[in-house]
């Protein structure tokens, strides 16, 4: 795996706190951010994966619109 050096700007309270939660971890600040990222990242292809395949079987189903609106927002009150 091929890394890059970047450069951030955080407030120092944050810095600080982020700083001290790594070492309850054992790890770095840079293994901290490279694990949330990562976790952040997976979950994002996790979600554009499911929405594909939700939204692929609902192309499977007749649902008789046809994607238009039929009837107004009272005519379906009054049913």
């Amino acid at each position: 795996m091929e890394y890059q050096n970047v450069t951030l700007s955080l407030p120092k309270d944050v810095l600080r706190r982020a700083k001290h939660i790594a070492i309850e971890r054992g790890t770095s600040l840079s293994g901290l951010l490279t694990q949330l990222l990562e976790d952040l990242t997976r979950k994002e292809d996790e979600y554009r994966k499911a929405r594909e395949c939700h939204l692929a079987m609902l192309d499977k189903f007749d649902l008789a619109t046809k994607g238009n609106i039929v009837g107004s927002r009272s005519d379906l009150h009054d049913r």
